[in-house]
């Protein structure tokens, strides 16, 4: 099935010619979304002979997703992959999050940080992400919480930016919100539409907390404000 993988990319020139390498080994096709970046982002993707896209403004992540699965979607792409440019996320867990969808199990899968990780000695282990205390202990129990009680999701992992989508599926959903909201947004309208989901285990590595406990509030009340719209 002809995959493609969209990487949304802000001021990432110190990350992405490593990321983008890593994911053309899994993929057939990466495209980068620069999302007005004021560094070298844009052309050092370029350079590694990607379909590069761009936003003139910073828009925001979930723009830059949108932008990109448009792109895929017209292109013909059967499998679209979320991959965030910072190197958070480890292009060898692709095929694996991908493989529900190669097999007629799901139509969306999320990576989810909090299922164990397989081990090919030892069986099942524990997944060894380490996630910063506020984040795991406050934010995302808050973020299932609301998940959970007003929207009937129920994930392991409530916030999931690394995701696969069959083509179908992608055609099905919708997301207006433009920054990190998208994220709840998506899984809603996953929801909603009654896809078929998957979760499946995803190691990420976290080089800095990039999210600070007021500006996770903020994500929840626009995600809110989306459902409200909606």
């Amino acid at each position: 099935m002809k995959t493609f993988c969209v990487i949304p990319a802000f001021n990432e020139a110190k990350n992405i010619t490593t990321v983008i390498k890593e994911a053309k080994a899994v993929v057939d096709r990466v495209v980068v979304v620069d999302d007005g970046s004021t560094d070298a982002t844009y052309n050092l993707a370029k350079a590694q002979g990607v379909v590069c896209l761009k936003h003139i403004i910073n828009r925001g992540q979930g723009a830059s997703l949108r932008t990109g699965t448009e792109y895929c979607l017209a292109e013909a792409a059967e499998i679209i992959i979320h991959f965030d440019a910072d190197g958070q996320y480890l292009s060898r867990d692709i095929n694996r999050i991908i493989k529900p969808i190669k097999t007629g199990e799901a139509e969306v899968v999320y990576g989810s940080r909090f299922l164990p990780l397989p081990d090919e000695n030892e069986g099942e282990a524990g997944n060894k992400t380490q996630m910063p205390f506020l984040k795991r202990y406050l934010l995302m129990p808050l973020a299932g919480a609301v998940n959970r009680i007003f929207f009937k999701i129920n994930l392991t992992d409530p916030q999931s930016g690394f995701r696969a989508l069959a083509a179908s599926a992608a055609r099905r959903i919708n997301w207006r919100q433009d920054r990190m909201a998208h994220c709840s947004e998506i899984m809603f309208s996953v929801k909603k539409n009654n896809l078929r989901v998957k979760e499946v285990p995803v190691q990420v590595i976290y080089r800095n907390f990039g999210q600070s406990f007021f500006g996770g509030l903020k994500i929840l009340k626009d995600f809110f404000i989306a459902m409200i719209i909606n």
